[in-house]
């Protein structure tokens, strides 16, 4: 396929993920549907339609992202375009609200377990994937690498009074997204003089199932700044960190 861009897009089978894909696919890319359940995977790949691929995924499992690394260079030799979508923010999933959860968290009483799991996806699984796909991502002529953040992580944002992020703030999801961002600048350094980008986005508070639907943007809305950073061209920027439409993120 030498004239269309190959994306992947990682936890693609569900909530921001699953809508990045569908409007890649709509604007002419073959989206590579990563999904650690291949049986949703192939469900969502169905509903998005031509273009989408189900691909067996588990950022966490190193087998398996070695699997899809084999599978993406065999079948097309190279990959445009990586969006490093797949999160979690705690492992209690639809059993509490999030104004329940944060009282648990605090970082003089929050388990240690309870930390290691949310980075494992969150942080060492972003790591994971991007040293498994850069090879990939060497063989394009335009190749951009996009990772799903928050403006949750931010330092910056953080030690701000005012700020709305502060009170809830701790070392799982909030602290989770701030080492992402660290590590991502690592990337953007390291191929600052590469012709492949580096970008950061947030999709903002989003309804889905990582905040168990108390997020107060749509998908769709949420989804729209990936998009845009995903889509930007060989002249594009790079080193950014961004939420709709184009605003800044401080660090």
């Amino acid at each position: 396929m030498p004239n269309k861009r190959i994306a992947l897009v990682t936890g693609a089978n569900q909530g921001i993920g699953f809508q990045v894909a569908k409007e890649l696919v709509a604007h002419g890319l073959t989206v590579l549907v990563g999904s650690r359940n291949l049986a949703r995977g192939e469900t969502a790949a169905k509903e998005i339609g031509t273009g989408a691929i189900a691909l067996q995924l588990d950022v966490t499992d190193p087998a398996s992202i070695s699997a899809a690394a084999q599978r993406i260079r065999k079948e097309f030799g190279r990959l445009d375009l990586l969006v490093q979508n797949a999160a979690i923010s705690n492992t209690t999933l639809g059993r509490s609200t999030l104004q329940a959860y944060a009282q648990t968290t605090r970082a003089s009483i929050v388990s240690l377990e309870e930390v290691r799991t949310v980075w494992e996806t969150n942080v060492f699984g972003v790591l994971a994937v991007y040293q498994a796909m850069l090879p990939l991502l060497r063989h394009s002529s335009d190749a951009r690498i996009v990772n799903v953040s928050s403006g949750v992580g931010s330092l910056t944002l953080n030690a701000d009074f005012t700020s709305e992020y502060r009170k809830n703030f701790n070392p799982v999801y909030g602290a989770s997204k701030t080492a992402l961002n660290a590590i991502t600048l690592s990337m953007m350094i390291e191929l600052e003089n590469t012709g492949i980008k580096v970008n950061l986005v947030s999709p903002g508070f989003t309804k889905t199932a990582l905040n168990n639907f108390e997020g107060t943007a749509s998908i769709e809305d949420g989804s729209r700044e990936v998009v845009r950073v995903a889509l930007l061209g060989l002249d594009g920027p790079t080193g950014t960190f961004t939420r709709w439409e184009n605003a800044t993120i401080p660090w």
